[in-house]
């Protein structure tokens, strides 16, 4: 009794499994990229934290002339802060990255150099720094890329 091989059926397996080969590398490649985008993010915020005097880490008061000083960096750092909410809201960040920053953010905010600073940008930026400002209507508590419908969220 000779057996006989269905080259086609075997053909069908293996391209099979090439495509669930190729996906997950595809899915790989794409949790490397954002990963290493979240760490360029990361690395921007560190050296933009050694810009900034260090008295406004430990929560210490500035004299109104160091404040002066040091509000260009906390402006970018309010910047830079309301740039990864848009980015979580836009699905380029993870959960578990924004999660992090999200404590980050909430916690350099309550400084008071850091709070002192955000005041005054969002007295003088009406219209601007929306996500940011939403963000802290919300207590800290909501994650922005729940704010984007899912059918949205989908489509991209």
């Amino acid at each position: 009794m000779t057996a006989t091989v269905d080259w086609t059926a075997i053909g069908s397996i293996a391209t099979a499994a090439a495509v669930l080969v190729a996906s997950w590398q595809l899915y790989r490649r794409t949790l490397q990229a954002r990963t290493n985008f979240e760490d360029d993010l990361s690395r921007e915020y560190r050296e933009l934290a050694q810009s900034i005097p260090v008295k406004v880490h430990l929560c210490e008061e500035l004299a109104p002339e160091e404040f002066e000083r040091a509000f260009p960096r906390l402006y970018q750092y309010i910047d830079l802060t309301n740039e990864q909410v848009f980015l979580r809201m836009n699905g380029r960040i993870s959960k578990a990255t924004w999660f992090n920053w999200r404590d980050g953010i909430k916690s350099n905010l309550a400084r008071s150099a850091f709070a002192e600073a955000w005041v005054r940008v969002k007295a003088g930026s009406t219209g601007s720094f929306v996500e940011l400002r939403r963000l802290e209507a919300s207590g800290f508590s909501n994650d922005p890329r729940k704010w984007v419908p899912v059918w949205k969220r989908l489509w991209r």
